[in-house]
């Protein structure tokens, strides 16, 4: 990753992750109101509904992946938000399944401990910020969980873990920042474990073509201010995305297009943003997360006019 943009991403998360959890809570990604949009719930709620909503549309966990230990990576994990739900939730599923499995023969060739605790479920969060790193931290010894998690500054095109690490990798609108989108996936997919899963989501802009058409000098507009406010190199379209996907050695590969699903969200945040507690943390954290604050009409109208999308991606190596 370009050492500039790397640094206008630190920058942005440096500055405005203390005031997102501050005001919106520990989740940094949309939230999922119903396929078409139009279910009424909390933000956060909305928030945590889309992370189950992922896991039931990929398939994960199945029964016989927590029967071993287990590995999480989640590459842009904010503060945490994901990666401590995904070990949590996993975790909680894992010690479900022990209990239910009355019937387990201590004698058999597990190892004692398994047997007395279920699969070990471990995850990792990856970030380009300092600050977002810290407070996930922070977070995880909060929850008890600081022995399941850990969070390091890494960058996601060169990714400081060995080949076949994972049995998950999870990916929540981090692919934009990406500058090199072939070069993230062959890492997503490098450190991937043979039968583990794939879980991408991302923003993109509309697809292109004979029928759709090139983006309009309009388009190209008002992404090109998208881009310079929330510190992205460019977006592509989830055709786009699934022919990288298809190029590397992956099977079961799904795609789908959850914008309606997830629409609402910028009117939300939005709403929630002129709070006095808002406002003030807004005037107090700088200019690029004013910047950011300011463009939040852009999401939405991008939304509205089908430009921006929010594209879905699951595979199995």
């Amino acid at each position: 990753m370009t050492s500039t943009l790397y640094q206008q991403i630190q920058q942005l998360y440096d500055a405005s992750s203390g005031l997102w959890e501050q005001v919106w809570g520990e989740h940094m990604h949309h939230g999922y109101y119903g396929p078409d949009g139009n279910l009424k719930k909390e933000r956060r709620q909305a928030q945590i509904d889309l992370i189950e909503e992922l896991l039931a549309w990929a398939g994960v966990p199945t029964e016989k992946a927590l029967c071993e230990s287990y590995r999480i990576l989640d590459v842009g994990c904010g503060i945490g938000g994901s990666t401590l739900y995904l070990t949590e939730k996993f975790s909680s599923i894992a010690q479900n399944n022990l209990k239910l499995d009355g019937e387990v023969d201590r004698e058999s060739s597990r190892s004692p401990e398994l047997n007395k605790t279920g699969a070990s479920v471990t995850a990792t969060g990856i970030t380009l910020s300092p600050v977002q790193a810290n407070r996930a931290t922070e977070r995880a010894k909060i929850a008890g969980l600081e022995s399941n998690v850990n969070f390091l500054v890494a960058d996601a095109l060169n990714m400081p873990f060995p080949d076949e690490s994972f049995d998950l990798v999870w990916s929540l609108e981090s692919g934009e920042h990406m500058p090199d989108k072939i070069k993230f996936l062959q890492e997503c997919c490098r450190v991937l474990k043979p039968g583990g899963t794939l879980i991408l989501a991302t923003w993109c802009h509309r697809p292109l073509g004979e029928t759709a058409g090139e983006l309009t000098d309009e388009e190209r507009k008002q992404l090109a201010e998208i881009y310079r406010v929330y510190a992205l190199p460019y977006v592509i379209s989830l055709p786009e995305y699934e022919e990288i996907v298809r190029s590397l050695p992956l099977t079961s590969i799904r795609t789908a297009d959850w914008s309606k699903a997830v629409a609402p969200f910028w009117d939300v945040v939005i709403d929630s943003a002129l709070t006095p507690s808002a406002i003030w943390g807004l005037l107090t954290s700088g200019w690029t997360t004013i910047q950011a604050a300011l463009a939040l009409g852009l999401m939405s109208r991008g939304y509205q006019s089908g430009l921006i999308r929010f594209g879905m991606i699951c595979a199995v190596k």
